[in-house]
């Protein structure tokens, strides 16, 4: 895959190729084009300055179009530097829009990033992880008064999120787009269970049949991983701390186990949880040589590398693309994808074009409803109204070609009352 290489930015020489990355997305993604198609006639976000720090991808290209489109100026920094593509050249030769991203930038150079995107002094922000928000918050507070709200993308964001408003610190609206439910069954269970896989099987070529797959954490994301592994013929084993999502998780027909206990059986292990420090050295210890880690989360916290630094006694990296080996004092070998970072931007290319479709489509629609409440909303997380959600699968529908029943007056009626009964 191209990378995006440069001090500070892209290397124009790249810009072709992007191009038409964006282009063959764009062929794949028909609802944000028909959305495309309405801002431009109505120019609802006309004039203003829009930060995001998301995935810098061939799909989130089509989604800085839609609000170019609508009238804004963007400045996009990468929410992780290893998923930035060689689509960042070509967004940077765009009209109105400004890039600040590079394929490999350390933490410096991330946050510096970001910084620039907010030097914009944005009117919307769009955020996958919260890192954006919260530079936003802490180092330069006096862009908080120009902001009319934000737009979160992921379970780790909105979480931070949540923490702030229960804080008191949260200054303006957050819309969580990843809670609407159009996201968590496309994004989350279709998107991340095939493209966590994906990467895996990019970077290893193993064969999943038959082999054991323990995957931490059920939620939205963590179902989709467990059942697509399932259909590759491997035995899940999910480890939970929620109750209620152990339960859901046993009886989908998984088995269920503590990690201390799934760590001995684990052939591949792929977290998904949001929470840091699921993979410790205690479950190091006792993983089976050649165990493959990877991660599906968010942020690179939930296999703890550091850890694994010190158990090891020789790294060799890149025995894969995107696969480092770690060797332990008694000849072991645990291998680690994507540094321990978001496998199916890493190792893969992330979700596929028509989930995201849909998930930006989501996001668009909570930019505009942002910029036209009245009275405006008021600062805390908001969610994704139903008919939001309604909206865009009804649109993805109409765009596959499928058709549903409308209620008729009559049942209406009946919905509505509560006065029918046997």
């Amino acid at each position: 895959m191209p990378t995006v290489s440069g001090p500070d930015g892209a290397d124009p020489g790249l810009a072709a190729a992007g191009q038409a990355r964006i282009g063959w997305a764009e062929r794949t993604m028909p609802v944000l084009g028909l959305i495309r198609e309405s801002f431009a006639a109505s120019r609802p976000l006309d004039g203003l300055a829009v930060a995001a720090c998301l995935h810098v991808t061939a799909e989130t290209a089509v989604l800085v179009n839609v609000l170019r489109a609508g009238g804004a100026r963007v400045h996009l920094a990468a929410s992780n530097p290893l998923s930035t593509q060689d689509v960042a050249a070509a967004l940077a030769s765009w009209p109105g829009v400004t890039v600040s991203a590079r394929s490999g930038a350390a933490r410096e150079t991330y946050y510096r990033h970001i910084h620039q995107a907010l030097d914009s002094a944005p009117a919307l922000v769009f955020d996958d992880g919260g890192d954006l928000v919260n530079t936003l918050h802490e180092e330069r507070p006096e862009l908080l008064a120009g902001v009319a709200g934000g737009v979160e993308s992921t379970t780790t964001g909105v979480a931070r999120l949540r923490r702030m408003a229960a804080a008191g610190t949260l200054a303006f609206p957050v819309v969580a787009a990843n809670g609407a439910a159009t996201r968590r069954m496309l994004d989350n269970r279709y998107g991340t269970g095939q493209s966590a896989l994906d990467g895996i099987l990019r970077a290893t070529n193993t064969l999943l049949a038959g082999k054991t797959v323990v995957v931490a954490g059920y939620g939205p994301a963590g179902t989709g991983i467990a059942e697509r592994a399932r259909g590759f013929g491997a035995q899940v084993v999910v480890t939970e701390t929620d109750p209620v999502r152990a339960l859901d998780a046993v009886m989908a027909g998984f088995r269920v186990l503590p990690m201390a206990g799934a760590a001995p059986l684990g052939e591949v292990f792929i977290t998904a949880t949001g929470s840091r420090d699921v993979i410790t050295p205690v479950h190091l210890e006792v993983m089976r040589d050649g165990a493959i880690l990877a991660n599906a989360g968010h942020f690179d916290v939930e296999i703890d590398v550091r850890g694994l630094e010190k158990l090891a006694v020789t790294v060799n990296p890149q025995i894969r693309p995107s696969a480092d080996e770690y060797v332990l004092a008694d000849g072991r070998r645990l291998i680690l994808l994507a540094e321990g970072r978001v496998v199916n931007l890493v190792a893969g290319e992330g979700h596929p074009a028509a989930v995201m479709d849909v998930s930006f489509t989501v996001g668009a629609l909570s930019a505009v409803r942002l910029t036209s409440a009245r009275p405006p909303l008021p600062p805390g997380v908001h969610e994704v109204p139903a008919e939001t959600d309604a909206q865009a699968a009804g649109l993805m529908l109409a765009c596959m070609g499928t058709r549903i029943d409308e209620l008729t007056p009559g049942q209406q009626e009946y919905l509505d009352s509560w006065r029918y009964g046997s």
